[in-house]
């Protein structure tokens, strides 16, 4: 953030274009969240974070506290299952009080506070990963999902990077893709070894023994473990257990909510039929175009997310040590 102006990396134009977007005002802000330019569970509390901040910096003396409420509540809107958001509005909106300039530094001790996890969550998931291990993911919790690092992502990082042979079979995760757009892209820039592999083929390779363990990100924790993650993960985590293989949640503890008793509290975004009944890409030519892949007439359902039960979690891998997902536990962190 510079001034009033928050810079990120777009991810829609992605995995074909990287570019740096800025976002002026807060409303500018809030349609980057709601449109997904940026998307994943630290990367959405960070903007948030900026956003509030950027509500601050723009809220006359007359009106101060109306206007920043007015904000938090346009800010919250834009995603409602991710607990980062809301971790980062309070969070700064309570430094807001104070004075725009004490907003400013809470949003940005918040980014790096999501770097500082996200590394050491790799660092602690990293001994999870023995040497030859197939991994199998689904959305994107790597680094363009958080400040830096990523989440699930983070301990494979760090695998790779002390020397160990890792693949990663990356779920494309419809409708969005952000496993064949985004998790390809990065594990493509780092020279990790990866496939990306259709939605539904996880269980079949589970049965084959081809995977070896299963990390997923997570974009809000209940207080007894149960954990909402993008559309798809139920499904994997069910596969896992019937099979044997561990399923770890990689999340740093500001994405647990306290508040929240169990899964069935969990508000579940419901997104466009748009994103489910078009696809965008490129020609063979190098040219951009959005096309219709359902039958036309059809409508569509799209929940953004699911909630994966405690019981089918092996551990959750925070920045404070591996836990099991169950209350007890939950509310030690």
């Amino acid at each position: 953030m510079e001034g009033s102006t928050v810079f990120f990396i777009d991810q829609e134009l992605l995995p074909f274009r990287f570019s740096i977007g800025n976002a002026v005002t807060f409303s500018e802000s809030c349609e980057v969240i709601r449109t997904m330019r940026v998307r994943g569970a630290g990367a959405i509390g960070a903007m948030a974070g900026f956003a509030m901040a950027q509500a601050a910096l723009a809220a006359m003396p007359q009106g101060y506290l109306t206007f920043l409420e007015k904000a938090k509540l346009a800010i919250e809107s834009t995603r409602p299952t991710a607990r980062n958001l809301f971790h980062a509005t309070e969070t700064v909106y309570g430094a807001a009080l104070e004075s725009p300039s004490s907003a400013v530094l809470a949003a940005n001790r918040l980014a790096d506070k999501d770097a500082d996890d996200s590394q050491k969550i790799g660092e602690l998931g990293n001994v999870l990963i023995p040497d030859g291990s197939r991994i199998e993911t689904h959305c994107n919790a790597g680094w363009l999902a958080f400040v830096d690092y990523g989440t699930a992502l983070s301990p494979v990082y760090v695998a790779h990077q002390q020397g160990k042979n890792v693949f990663v079979y990356a779920d494309e995760t419809r409708p969005r893709s952000q496993g064949a757009r985004l998790t390809a892209w990065e594990l493509g820039q780092a020279g990790i070894p990866h496939a990306i592999i259709p939605d539904n083929a996880g269980a079949w390779l589970m049965s084959l023994g081809k995977i070896d363990l299963v990390i997923v990100g997570a974009d809000r924790i209940a207080a007894n473990g149960d954990t909402a993650n993008k559309i798809g993960t139920l499904e994997k985590a069910i596969a896992a257990k019937e099979y044997g293989i561990p399923f770890y949640v990689a999340a740093p503890t500001s994405t647990i909510d306290h508040a929240c008793p169990d899964g069935k509290s969990i508000p579940i975004e419901e997104r466009p039929e748009e994103e489910v009944l078009w696809m965008d890409g490129l020609t063979a030519d190098g040219r951009h175009e959005r096309v219709l892949v359902c039958s036309p007439g059809s409508h569509a359902l799209n929940p953004a997310f699911d909630v994966t039960p405690a019981e089918y979690i092996t551990g959750i891998i925070t920045e404070k040590g591996i836990i099991r997902p169950c209350r007890e536990e939950i509310w030690k962190v």
